[in-house]
């Protein structure tokens, strides 16, 4: 069953105390869709430029991934560059160049309209409601957001929330969406705005998962060294979803799983700088890492 993202297509600029890399393709929608696939057929709708080269494209058309949604535009690619100093748990933004995202309207293939699971990217609250209305056979629907959209279009995200099932952010834009610092409070209060499910994402502390009937938390996975955090956001949310529309199951036994294959794949993200690592997995080495983190956290009652 195929799983559709709505978001980014970047090029990114990253240092971080293990060296430093330019111009790799990066951005939500990519770290995503790239995860997802190791899971399920991913549909991409996002905007490119004209400097984005048919071997971009074989990024996504190498693997199950429909392109089809993807317009390449007059103008430069997204660019970001950033740095990471010290632990590495937060992303200093050295510079942004929107380019054509700056006026991205997703468009919406007609091939793509019976999709049942989605997940819309970290953009404008106005254009995420825009493609969640435009599908209306949606068995279950995601969504991530940032402080800047909390901030500054605080009735417009609400309009969004109230009609999505799932909201995946970080514990600080959890605290700021609603004014809470208790995360388990901040959890209550933004489900009384719509989502049924929120993922709270702790970085190396991990993943909460607050759903109607319990409380779950799984651990990041344990790793000997972090290489590049860029996209591990992204990517869990790409291993949780991925998992969700491959088994087609949205029971509080299949989240719990869903969190599971969001750590590991948020893992592999993080080993190396970019897609790098996420591109060379198997099938075979996820299932054994998610092996592993059950174990870890395993104790009989």
């Amino acid at each position: 069953m195929s799983l559709l993202v709505v978001g980014s297509i970047a090029f990114d600029s990253i240092r971080t105390p293990h060296g430093q890399v330019e111009e790799i393709l990066g951005g939500s929608a990519t770290y995503f869709s790239v995860t997802a696939s190791w899971f399920t057929p991913v549909r991409v709708v996002a905007v490119v430029g004209e400097d984005f080269r048919e071997e971009h494209f074989q990024v996504f058309r190498g693997r199950s991934i429909d392109t089809l949604g993807i317009e390449r535009v007059p103008g430069r690619t997204f660019r970001w560059k950033g740095e990471y100093v010290g632990d590495m748990n937060q992303a200093h933004t050295l510079a942004t160049q929107l380019n054509v995202f700056e006026s991205f309207v997703p468009k919406i293939p007609a091939a793509y309209l019976e999709t049942e699971f989605l997940f819309l990217g970290n953009i404008d609250p106005v254009l995420q409601l825009n493609v969640r209305r435009a599908l209306p056979n949606l068995r279950a629907s995601g969504l991530d957001s940032m402080n800047y959209w909390i901030k500054g279009m605080p009735e417009e995200l609400a309009k969004v929330l109230a009609t999505v099932e799932i909201l995946v952010i970080n514990e600080g834009e959890a605290r700021m969406l609603s004014g809470h610092n208790n995360l388990k409070k901040a959890a209550e209060s933004i489900r009384k705005l719509g989502p049924r499910v929120v993922v709270i994402k702790r970085g190396e502390h991990g993943a909460t998962l607050f759903s109607p009937d319990s409380i779950f938390t799984a651990p990041a996975y344990p790793l000997d060294q972090v290489q590049d955090p860029t996209g591990a956001g992204d990517t869990f949310a790409g291993g949780f979803m991925g998992h969700l529309a491959r088994s087609q199951d949205l029971s509080d036994a299949n989240l719990r799983r869903a969190v599971a294959y969001g750590s590991v794949m948020g893992s592999f993200a993080v080993e190396e700088f970019g897609l790098g690592r996420l591109l060379r997995l198997t099938p075979g080495e996820i299932d054994a890492r998610y092996r592993e983190l059950k174990s870890q956290t395993h104790f009989d009652a």
